[in-house]
């Protein structure tokens, strides 16, 4: 059995992450009022709905604003991610897939979980590379088949 291909990625702020984000937001705030102009007057219940339409467009901009500029680099065996002192990620989990464009988490040893956008467009030649490389299951080095 062979493992995934190695493969470096770049990985950066993702347009179609914000473009994503952006409109599940406004059909949110769509929705929310839609609700308040049906009400006849405000009360508690519709002060919690703006203030959660407020709150979630702050939450998107925090998301979705300045993000670290570094290649995702597989090695056939481990992960890590460049841009500072690159070190070996413990696991890489996929939580959206849209085919052109993924939500992965990684989660490093002693780190706070990072959660990163990647989209085809970033770098489109090695897209199919980087999905075998997410979906593989890493072999053992002892039990890797070189290819021939």
């Amino acid at each position: 059995m062979h493992s995934a291909p190695s493969v470096s990625y770049p990985v950066g702020r993702s347009r179609d992450a914000a473009l994503l984000l952006g409109s599940l937001w406004a059909a949110g705030a769509c929705c929310a009022g839609a609700a308040l102009f049906q009400v006849d007057r405000l009360g508690w219940r519709q002060a919690l709905l703006m203030t959660s339409v407020v709150l979630t467009a702050m939450a998107a901009r925090r998301t979705l604003g300045p993000t670290l500029v570094a290649d995702l680099v597989f090695d056939g065996q481990d992960w890590s991610l460049s841009g500072g002192a690159p070190r070996k990620v413990a696991r890489i989990a996929v939580l959206l897939d849209l085919q052109f464009l993924m939500l992965v988490r990684l989660d490093e040893p002693a780190q706070r979980p990072r959660w990163l956008w990647l989209e085809r467009r970033s770098h489109p030649g090695r897209w199919q590379d980087l999905r075998r490389a997410v979906y593989s299951r890493v072999l053992p080095a002892s039990t890797a088949v070189a290819a021939p």
